[in-house]
């Protein structure tokens, strides 16, 4: 009844309980040499969230960034407290798999993060991306200020038109704090998986679209 396809978001009443604390321990960033947990971060520096499809290659292609400090992987805007990705995938977490991401804004903008977002996935697909279906896949952006929500609304919108222009569809990326979407840091095997496993699965494609020159 409940497997990997599943693309209806649990009720309440159907989430798996989870656990009350993370069971796993993680360690250094083995490509940025940074912590992977990183819930207080230096001074300066911020935190962004997105979902994206498979992280894996979602968080390959946020460490590549320059002002990039760190990365981690895990599960976010679901209703199980500390997840594991096997619960995840029998889609009674709610939760999406998601890369978080500190960043230093001196050096990269959030809005250009955001932009990066859309150039590297398909955005109108709803709960999959590509053949990976399931609501564990869907877009989405999780945001921790009211500055951050404005740009991430901005910028959706935007691009939103864009594919719309050209009949690609509509966006259904969903965009919600990160204080009410909650992120639990995936199993260790999950962290730099593609530096870990270099011949490993990269999946991310996206609709062809470059994001419009704004402002």
């Amino acid at each position: 009844m409940f497997g990997r396809l599943k693309t209806s978001l649990p009720e309440p009443g159907q989430a798996l309980p989870g656990r009350e604390s993370r069971p796993w321990q993680l360690g250094q960033h083995v490509v940025l040499q940074s912590p992977v947990v990183t819930d207080e971060v230096p001074d300066g520096m911020e935190v962004a969230v997105f979902g994206l499809g498979c992280f894996w290659g979602a968080e390959e292609i946020y460490w590549k960034v320059p002002g990039v400090w760190s990365t981690s992987v895990g599960y976010a805007g679901g209703l199980t407290p500390h997840p594991t990705y096997d619960e995840v995938c029998s889609g009674r977490t709610g939760h999406t798999e998601a890369v978080r991401v500190v960043f230093d804004p001196s050096v990269v903008s959030y809005a250009d993060l955001v932009k990066r977002f859309f150039e590297i996935h398909d955005p109108t697909q709803g709960m999959r991306q590509g053949n990976d279906v399931g609501t564990q896949y869907r877009s989405a952006i999780y945001v921790t200020s009211p500055e951050q929500d404005a740009v991430a609304r901005e910028l959706t919108d935007v691009y939103g038109a864009e594919l719309e222009r050209r009949g690609l569809g509509t966006v259904t990326t969903e965009i919600r704090p990160l204080a009410e979407a909650g992120y639990y840091y995936a199993e260790d095997p999950h962290q730099q998986y593609l530096a870990k496993n270099p011949f490993g699965y990269r999946c991310h494609a996206n609709t062809g679209v470059k994001f419009p020159q704004t402002a």
